[in-house]
């Protein structure tokens, strides 16, 4: 009876979550992220950006798209950095070396994004490779796995820059508990980092979430920031960031993946769709958003 409620919910509010998608997405192309960040820069909001790949796209492909972005934020005056996914690039010392290769005479930072609990000790492998190469490099901690604790211990180590998120996946294996409770998880991975000297991103739209974060970060004297995903409602998370006297960074996707994406999140949690309704009805739009049709 419930999973019917939830469809027929779904059905009535599906045509206002493409709208939401369309309205809100960097777009296909690299020139379209790279328009989004000017238009950010010039609301004073830092981004990074990450092309999306589709499923089967060749780990060369993948690369190649990584690359692109570094040139071009070389060739930029934006506060930005590239984000990539490791398993897309099939793991490949080779290929992250490449990056890095390309990213370093620039200062061109890489964030290694966080998917799937199963992905976790090869991405772990590869970003301890990449650290001894040098460069600005950064990692993503789920609140939601109890691996993350230790994991901020090698985060220090390693001189990483760390995003801090609820998670998307469970950590069903390897001693997690899928039960964990993700705000709390958050907190405790912010707690653990706090003091700790590395540079920590507060990446929730959960604005009463990111505002006890960011306090506690601060408190500490830890150098922080608040980060947002472009295309979701951010009009309460962005008044947290200025109560808090803290920079609001931006990760802008782009590419063909980016909007089932968008509508499988929007399925999942069907409350992103009350959120972007109020900032409709309050007249918030992201900055270098296309126009909704």
């Amino acid at each position: 009876m419930i999973a019917r409620l939830r469809r027929l919910v779904w059905v009535s509010w599906r045509p206002i979550a493409e709208r939401a998608a369309r309205a809100y997405v960097a777009g296909p192309t690299l020139s379209d992220a790279l328009r989004v960040c000017d238009a950010l820069a010039r609301q004073g909001l830092a981004a990074t950006i990450c092309p999306w790949d589709g499923p089967g796209d060749p780990c060369r492909r993948v690369a190649d798209a990584y690359l692109a972005a570094v040139h071009a934020l070389a060739r930029a005056t934006l506060d930005c950095y590239v984000s990539i996914k490791a398993p897309s690039l099939g793991f490949s010392g080779d290929l992250v070396a490449e990056l890095l290769e390309a990213a370093r005479p620039h200062g061109c930072g890489i964030h290694f994004d966080s998917l799937g609990p199963e992905a976790a000790d090869q991405s772990w492998a590869l970003l301890a490779e990449a650290a001894a190469r040098g460069g600005r490099l950064g990692c993503t901690l789920p609140g939601r796995w109890r691996r993350s604790l230790s994991d901020v211990d090698r985060a220090v180590e390693l001189g990483l820059r760390v995003r801090v998120v609820k998670g998307q996946w469970a950590d069903a294996g390897g001693g997690g508990a899928p039960d964990l409770d993700a705000r709390d998880g958050f907190l405790r991975v912010v707690d653990r980092l706090a003091g700790r000297g590395c540079r920590v991103a507060v990446a929730t739209h959960d604005h009463a979430l990111a505002g006890q974060a960011l306090a506690r970060l601060r408190d500490a004297g830890t150098a922080c920031e608040l980060e947002l995903l472009y295309g979701l409602p951010a009009r309460q998370s962005l008044q947290a960031a200025r109560a808090a006297g803290v920079p609001v960074r931006v990760y802008v996707p782009y590419g063909h993946a980016w909007l089932p994406y968008g509508l499988s999140q929007a399925r999942r949690n069907p409350r992103i769709l009350w959120w972007t309704m109020k900032d409709w009805l309050l007249g918030w739009r992201w900055p270098g958003a296309a126009p909704s049709v």
